[in-house]
């Protein structure tokens, strides 16, 4: 529940500021990517400023959750390690404890070969 006012709380704000920058910034901008040659039509292209804004804001969002996601990865070895390691523990407990009862049911019986 918690996590979820958080989200509201941090996402309602920046789809506004988003929505807002949209409205206020229709205009078409020319992206040049030739420093040489701006006018160049082939390395160049143009669209309303709000859609480099979304751009860079989805790449932002891409780039933060890979370095996220790799720099989270020793934890999630170390989770899949001990995860293992607890099932091989498991099975040897369930082992033992199968072992005990079969030899508590043999000193429990009657010996009826005498």
């Amino acid at each position: 529940m918690l996590k979820k006012v958080i989200n509201v709380v941090i996402l309602v704000p920046i789809a506004i500021v988003l929505i807002v920058l949209s409205v206020a910034n229709r205009q078409s901008v020319t992206l040049a990517l030739n420093p040489f040659n701006p006018e160049d039509s082939v390395l160049s292209m143009t669209a309303p400023f709000f859609v480099y804004l979304f751009v860079a804001v989805i790449f932002g969002m891409v780039v933060g959750s890979l370095a996220t996601w790799f720099s989270q990865g020793k934890y999630r070895k170390r989770a899949r390690n001990e995860a293992n390691e607890a099932l091989k523990w498991h099975a040897e407990a369930e082992k033992h404890k199968s072992r005990a009862e079969t030899i508590a049911a043999q000193t429990l019986l009657p010996n009826t070969s005498r």
